[in-house]
């Protein structure tokens, strides 16, 4: 079953989409007007309970089946981003040299930009080499929540 399922988290209004069995996207969305395109299904049900989950701080790994599109180039990104351990952050240079692409730092942050599993792929876990946090698509305000939260479950 194809479809998406829209709830409301601690960063906004996020949107769970399912293809061929395999969650495709996670996004923030428009609104509550959006909800009226909802299907639900197991696997969305599953996923929306993990990100709960995350965001209550009981879950810091997810078991969710995956799938997202992208170049070889975002791919390598986006893997890498999964060996970030929950609580900790990397720079865009960091990632950029642990895929073999030291000088490729803003195609770096052109891949997280373009990460399409908010959360699950933890592109809000890269700041940048002077530790300022960096851009973040759901925005600034959102990443800080993201980073504050795993920082204070990261020891339990």
């Amino acid at each position: 079953m194809d479809g998406g399922y829209i709830f409301e988290s601690p960063i906004g209004m996020l949107e769970i989409r399912e293809k061929n069995g395999y969650i495709s996207g996670i996004s923030l969305c428009g609104g509550a007007d959006n909800a009226r395109h909802v299907c639900r299904s197991d696997l969305l049900y599953e996923a929306h309970k993990q990100l709960g989950e995350y965001f209550c701080g009981t879950r810091k790994i997810f078991d969710l089946p995956l799938s997202c599109e992208g170049t070889p180039f975002r791919q390598a990104v986006w893997k890498e981003l999964h060996n970030i351990p929950y609580g900790e952050t990397r720079s865009y240079a960091d990632i950029a040299a642990a895929i073999g692409k030291p000088s490729s730092v803003r195609a770096v942050g052109q891949a997280n930009a373009a990460n399409p599993l908010l959360i699950i792929i933890p592109c809000h876990r890269v700041i940048r080499k002077s530790g300022a946090d960096g851009g973040y698509v759901c925005g600034a305000e959102a990443k800080r929540l993201l980073l504050e939260l795993e920082k204070r479950y990261s020891a339990c």
